[in-house]
Order: C-alpha cells, then sequence, then structure tokens
C-alpha cells in the first residue's frame, strides 16, 4: 500500500476535509519532504489540472497523481447525475469526462462522489438508482481508453441516500453491469453506516480499488478512535496494494495533519 494526500484547487471549499490548500506546489513540496508517495488533487475544473503544468511539478518532487476528484462538480457547479432534468444530468456526465479526461493523461482515476446526488422530489429512489448506475457503467466504460478505473464512492446519509455501504455500492455495480469501475472504501464514512468496517473491506474485496485513509471524526488518522488494525489487515487480506489517501479536515492545521497521517501510515503498514 502507498500513501497519499489531498490537494484541494477549490477555494468555495476551503475548511473542507482535504489537507492541503495552497496550490499544487505547495502540496507537492510538503507532501515530498513528509515522504508520501502521491497526491489526489479537487480541482474546480478538468483545466486546473492541466499536464504540462503538473507533470513537471510532480516529476521534481518524485510524487504520483493518485486520482482526481469531480465533488466541484456539485460543490461548485451544482451538478448532479440523478437530477430529474436529463439535460442536466448529461451536462454532469460531460463534467465527469473531462476529470477523466485530465485524470487520464496521468494515469490517474477519477473519483465520483457528491455527483451522485440524492432522491427526492420528483425522483424515487429506484428511479435515481437506475440514471447513476448507467452514468457510472458508461463513464466506467469511457475511462477505460485510459487503462485505469472509474472510482465510485459510497457515502454517509448525511450527504447521499442512495449508496451508504460498501454493500450498497458493489449491488449497484452489479446492478448496473459496471466493469470498469472500483469503490472507493472511506473510513470516515464507513464508519458512520458499517457494522464493522473491517468486515465490509473484507466482503467488498476485489471491487475495493481506492481508500481514504482518515478517522472517525475525518481528522487525520490517529486523531480519532478508529481502530486501525483490523481494517489494515483486511485491506491486506484482500490482496489491496492500492493508495491510502488522507481526505481529512486540515486540522490542527495542513502541515500537523499531513505529519499525523504519514505517522500513522508508516506505523500501521511499513
Amino acid at each position: 500500500m502507498k500513501s497519499c494526500v489531498t490537494i484541494s484547487l477549490v477555494e468555495e471549499a476551503r475548511g473542507g476535509p482535504f489537507v492541503f490548500w495552497d496550490g499544487v506546489e505547495d502540496g507537492c513540496k510538503r507532501a515530498a519532504e513528509l515522504g508520501f508517495d502521491a497526491i489526489e488533487i479537487f480541482p474546480p475544473a478538468a483545466d486546473a489540472v492541466n499536464v504540462d503544468d503538473i507533470k513537471p511539478i510532480l516529476d521534481r518532487h518524485n510524487l504520483t497523481l493518485a486520482a482526481v476528484g469531480t465533488g466541484a462538480g456539485m460543490v461548485k457547479h451544482g451538478l448532479s447525475l440523478t437530477n430529474a432534468d436529463g439535460s442536466h444530468r448529461a451536462k454532469a456526465a460531460e463534467f465527469v469526462r473531462s476529470i477523466i479526461d485530465c485524470a487520464g493523461a496521468f494515469g490517474a482515476s477519477a473519483i465520483i462522489g457528491s455527483m451522485q446526488g440524492r432522491h427526492g422530489g420528483d425522483v424515487d429512489k429506484p428511479t435515481a438508482l437506475q440514471w447513476l448506475g448507467d452514468a457510472v457503467a458508461e463513464l466506467g466504460s469511457y475511462a477505460q481508453q485510459y487503462n485505469v478505473p472509474l472510482i465510485y464512492e459510497p457515502l454517509n446519509r448525511y450527504e447521499t441516500n442512495l449508496c451508504n455501504t460498501m454493500a450498497d455500492g458493489v449491488q449497484l455495480l452489479t446492478n448496473a453491469g459496471a466493469s470498469n469501475v472500483v469503490l472507493l472504501a472511506d473510513l470516515f464514512h464507513m464508519n458512520i453506516e458499517e457494522a464493522n468496517v473491517a468486515a465490509a473491506i473484507t466482503d467488498s474485496g476485489k471491487h475495493i480499488g481506492h481508500v481514504h485513509f482518515v478517522d472517525s471524526n475525518r481528522q487525520a488518522a490517529g486523531a480519532g478512535h478508529t481502530d486501525f488494525g483490523p481494517i489494515i489487515t483486511a485491506l491486506k487480506s484482500i490482496g489491496y496494494d492500492g493508495y491510502l489517501c488522507a481526505e481529512a479536515f486540515p486540522l490542527p492545521d495542513s502541515q500537523r495533519a499531513a505529519q499525523l497521517t504519514i505517522d500513522s501510515f508508516r506505523k500501521l503498514v511499513t
């Protein structure tokens, strides 16, 4: 397993659960100094992740781009893959494709989290799940051209009323016949929704392709009450060799959140 830390470029989300906030150069410099293997970027749009601008920074700091989030599609642009308006859903899917394209240039995956939206109003749950499953399957096929999977993230009940558990995520992918989509196991969301986080990881097995390494309070690993031992054991048992990425609040500040994350990673994994 490899270490990873988040960099947000979305000013409207400042203070949210991302570790570094002051640009790619600053985040990469600090990540490299602490010994991280990779970064995950949360951009306002695809043009903020230009390969000609960012690849030299990654190379200079000996880092990999692990993934690129699509969350600004919802947070900044108000787009959802389950909106009642078909033209809105098409615009949301196009936003995700643009992120897949920019991530793919680095051999990285795009992540669908908050853009999955919710059911309610004019959209019932079965319809929303059908739209979401169809979109995820289509976008996963689109990502195949870059030889990387699309990453889909189940979220806790306060952020979506569609897929809250890893089992929900597996069912969504199975029902949709998605063939190039993996699940993101976010330990914060799982702490809320799963009866047993380690068991949920074991049960999800091969479907897991990315992990958000964060504590029960959405702070850096080691700042809450999560028992990481069984979780790491479960990840090893399914042969997981991907990234453990800190999508955590920058508390008490970015530097100390990153330091605590890498210290916890080294203690638990290496």
